[in-house]
């Protein structure tokens, strides 16, 4: 999707705008959703936007970012003590920057996410997983817990000598038998196929 003006309901969208971030929009996608290689945080995405905004405030006030030290300025006004906010703001106050128009402008992870949601209606990549696999994934955890809490029950009973040995194999199998050609097959199998694919005679 463009970073066209489709929908600039968010703070992101608008800034973007304000700021004249042209291509920001897609590179937070790409980075968010991984399909530039790694996925990056929100929150780190939320931080490289501020900086954005902070090297554009300079550039305006005809201010190097590369003699200026964006990231450290940045931390201080947002993480730093108070001394350090302090000597931050008075040396960007000094270049004629408004830091309180820019502060207000800054971004939260939070918005960076409404953003790619709403504004982009991106989507992570294990949103997009076909609905079958997720199902089984999630049947096949169920079964791994049975496994486990029935494997902690035995030893258990066994060190209570309620039960004679605790060396069982535990198999944890879900079948799913069709009652109309009686044929039975595993849940994983079963939603793979789509059925078990008998037919059924009429009379």
């Amino acid at each position: 999707m463009s970073d066209g003006t489709r929908s600039r309901g968010t703070k992101v969208a608008r800034l973007i705008d304000e700021y004249d971030l042209s291509g920001t929009g897609a590179r937070l996608e790409a980075a968010w959703t991984g399909t530039s290689g790694e996925r990056t945080s929100l929150r780190d995405l939320a931080d490289e936007f501020n900086e954005r905004l902070l090297e554009v405030s300079l550039r305006e006030a005809n201010v190097s970012p590369r003699d200026f030290e964006v990231t450290g300025t940045y931390e201080a006004l947002r993480e730093g003590s108070s001394s350090e906010r302090t000597r931050a703001r008075r040396r960007l106050e000094r270049e004629g920057i408004d830091v309180e128009a820019l502060s207000s402008d800054f971004v939260t992870h939070q918005a960076i996410h409404t953003y790619l949601r709403k504004d982009r209606e991106a989507r992570l990549p294990d949103e997009d997983e076909d609905v079958v696999e997720r199902k089984i994934e999630t049947l096949e955890k169920l079964q791994g817990r049975v496994a486990v809490v029935t494997e902690t029950t035995i030893e258990s009973l066994a060190s209570a000598e309620e039960l004679d040995h605790p060396e069982y194999d535990i198999l944890v199998d879900v079948q799913a038998i069709c009652s109309k050609c009686g044929s039975n097959h595993s849940v994983g199998e079963l939603f793979r196929q789509g059925g078990c694919q008998c037919e059924v005679l009429s009379d």
